[in-house]
């Protein structure tokens, strides 16, 4: 069965705002994802191979995502 957590942490991303400036445009063009703000955070959120691919795409541009 599978747990709720890791279905959630293969289907989204949390960040501190920041890291994502000067990125938002290209995560919103390139992929297939929704961001929201939220308070301090940013959340992006999409399937399990879309935020794979988010992933590897953050940790090219130096985004630590964990």
């Amino acid at each position: 069965m599978t747990n709720a957590a890791r279905l959630r942490d293969s289907t989204q991303i949390l960040l501190p705002q920041e890291a994502l400036d000067g990125l938002r445009e290209e995560v919103e063009a390139r992929f297939v994802v929704t961001i929201r703000a939220e308070k301090r955070q940013v959340r992006i959120i999409g399937s399990p191979v879309e935020i794979k691919d988010v992933s590897a795409f953050l940790a090219r541009n130096g985004v630590t995502v964990a």
